[in-house]
């Protein structure tokens, strides 16, 4: 096992490169970069990006140019016209693009390669700094998410598959598919419209994380304004996100129900919780279990985008969403390369898990 981990790890870096440089020359030569966002703002085209911008002091000194600069121009980015080259060319360095594209990324990988992820474009602070100040939400999110949805998903899974074909199992089969077809975000619209003052009572907060009080508030106070601050964001992740996961139990038992060694168990007079629990529960939940890593670093970093914004939790969703809307390139790849990391890790873990749920799997054997 020792051998297949340390094969896996050195396909880490190969394969967290191929990432950075797919995305890192997709993004760099599609238009829209942070050079044209500076050129919008200088010309007064940018929606919404004065206060954006307005902390850069070299945003501030380009802005303030003579009228009759503007007769030259630079015709490379859109927006351009008008603008002296002059100008353009302090953009360009203000941000990097003064040098050619493959140092550019030359320049990025060493940097990332010590976790020097660089400070952001446009809100005048480190990435990291940023990443670590939304990870909160975030981990909240995920976290709590993953572990209701497994407590949900897997006994109903398991009774679903008890009871294959009853009237218990067609009806919840029907639930599931209607829960499934539905986003989460439009449940978290559902549960504000109901319980967070939309329209009927107001039994839960709306914004935020904790009150604006917390800091105020004793031990216990602190613990329950928090958890009553993620009743309905994450109430709502988890009813438009345990249908597939029970299924997915329903199927593994089910499946395993049927194998020669329960018939045998059975036939030597175990009783039914015995042969459920003691011989099919180990390999039907083995690729239940072991996704958990992945499932965790999906609702984690990718899955609670539209509930952040509808519960104004300002996570990691959000801090991405924004970046790419902005093309702020240092948060961008920076996350990207910090959670394709850990994505790529969490791979190697669930491969852990495996063996430990089922020790009889042996991936060296197998020539993985």
């Amino acid at each position: 096992m020792f051998a297949y981990i340390l094969r896996r790890l050195l396909l880490v870096i190969p394969t967290l490169f191929g990432i950075m440089v797919l995305n890192f020359f997709i993004v760099q030569t599609a238009p829209g970069g942070p050079v044209e966002q500076m050129i919008s703002q200088i010309e007064g085209t940018a929606v919404g990006a004065t206060e954006r911008f307005s902390g850069s002091a070299s945003g501030g000194e380009l802005i303030q140019r003579p009228q009759s600069e503007a007769a030259g121009g630079a015709g490379s980015y859109r927006g351009a016209r008008g603008l002296p080259k002059e100008i353009v060319e302090r953009i360009e360095r203000m941000y990097g693009f003064d040098k050619p594209i493959y140092e550019r990324f030359w320049i990025m990988m060493k940097n990332y390669a010590v976790f020097d992820f660089g400070d952001s474009f446009f809100k005048n602070r480190k990435v990291v700094d940023l990443v670590i100040d939304k990870m909160p939400v975030s981990i909240s999110l995920g976290l709590w998410t993953t572990l209701l949805v497994y407590l949900v998903s897997i006994p109903l899974g398991i009774r679903k598959a008890v009871r294959d074909g009853s009237r218990f199992d067609v009806s919840t089969s029907g639930m599931l598919i209607v829960l499934n077809a539905i986003p989460a975000f439009l449940f978290a619209i559902l549960l504000v419209v109901l319980l967070a003052g939309g329209t009927y009572v107001k039994w839960f907060p709306l914004r935020g994380l904790v009150s604006d009080d917390w800091q105020t508030l004793g031990l216990m106070g602190k613990i329950t304004d928090y958890l009553w601050h993620m009743v309905l964001p994450i109430g709502a992740m988890v009813i438009g996100g345990f249908a597939g996961l029970a299924f997915l139990t329903k199927n593994s038992f089910i499946e395993e129900i049927g194998k020669q060694y329960v018939l045998t168990a059975r036939a030597k007079g175990l009783v039914e919780s015995q042969v459920l629990y003691g011989h099919v529960f180990r390999n039907a939940m083995l690729i239940v279990i072991a996704g958990f890593p992945a499932a965790f670093i999906s609702v984690l970093f990718t899955g609670s985008l539209l509930t952040e914004v509808i519960f104004s939790l300002d996570g990691l969703g959000l801090l991405g969403f924004e970046a790419a809307i902005s093309r702020d390139y240092p948060i961008m790849f920076g996350t990207l390369y910090f959670f394709g990391l850990v994505s790529l890790i969490m791979g190697i873990i669930g491969d852990i898990i495996y063996t430990i749920v089922d020790p009889r799997i042996d991936f060296e054997a197998r020539g993985a």
